[in-house]
């Protein structure tokens, strides 16, 4: 049975104006499909409108053509259907790590035992459970990305988006990042798209990898990781040295490297 569809590109355009008329095209006739409880990572070269592309599903930037559906409904504008975590770390410095998490929910209108229940469920499934009461100023990088996982996740999004989410952190914080949001989509079944220039990131995380071309971004390759036979491998050691993951790397590093020629 084919897996269902939780976000459609539809062909998208974006156009940004510049003085004197002109325009720059950043992204132009991309599309692909993501599917339920499924991760997607957007990979490409400086320039290929990634970031631009995760904004239009956020509904933080609106296309110039063509259209983005999630469950069956267009995007108009952000919705609570969609949860966003950005590279730099968003957590309030007033609130604890409890307050954090709960501050959507409060927001959205979640009474009081929920909001306080759910947001120990994802504290507890990020591995801050023994920080709740701390503050942002008194945790590591990694810690704080962590606060802003739960935060999004507590108010159930049927998509979670994460704009080079690990990017500002060192290479083992970032390598244990890589291995929790392999168990969080796992426990939660989240559908997620994530960009990233990290090939082996990109490798590691995704169910699938849309490669994007250089700018003007179009869709150039959509791969989906054979080597991992359909599962997720939570232990990045073990995935590394499965056979068809170098092949695949390589494969990743060619098109990077077409993509860099293009651009000379």
């Amino acid at each position: 049975m084919a897996a269902e569809t939780a976000l459609e590109i539809r062909e998208i355009t974006k156009e940004f104006e510049l003085s004197g008329g002109r325009k720059l095209v950043a992204v132009e006739g991309a599309g692909f499909t993501v599917e339920r409880n499924s991760i997607c990572v957007l990979l490409g070269p400086s320039g290929c409108g990634k970031s631009t592309i995760l904004r239009m599903i956020a509904g933080l930037e609106t296309p110039s053509g063509g259209e983005i559906v999630i469950g069956g409904r267009r995007v108009e504008g952000p919705g609570r259907d969609r949860g966003m975590v950005f590279q730099a770390y968003t957590s309030f410095d007033w609130l604890t790590v409890r307050k954090n998490v709960e501050f959507g929910m409060q927001i959205n209108g979640v009474p009081a035992a929920e909001r306080r229940e759910r947001a120990e469920r994802f504290i507890n499934l990020v591995g801050l459970g023994k920080f709740a009461e701390a503050y942002p100023s008194q945790l590591s990088g990694g810690m704080r990305q962590r606060v802003a996982i739960a935060r999004t996740l507590a108010n159930d999004p049927e998509v979670l988006l994460m704009d080079e989410p690990f990017g500002a952190l060192d290479a083992e914080t970032r390598w244990l990042m890589q291995e929790l949001m392999i168990d969080v989509a796992e426990k939660t079944n989240t559908t997620m798209v994530i960009v990233t220039h990290d090939l082996e990131e990109a490798i590691f995380l995704a169910d699938k990898i849309v490669f994007l071309s250089s700018h003007p971004g179009r869709v150039k390759e959509v791969i989906v990781p054979e080597f991992k036979q359909g599962a997720r491998i939570a232990d990045k050691e073990k995935a590394v040295k499965l056979e068809g993951y170098s092949d695949l790397e390589g494969h990743l590093m060619r098109l990077m490297r077409e993509e860099g020629r293009g651009k000379e």
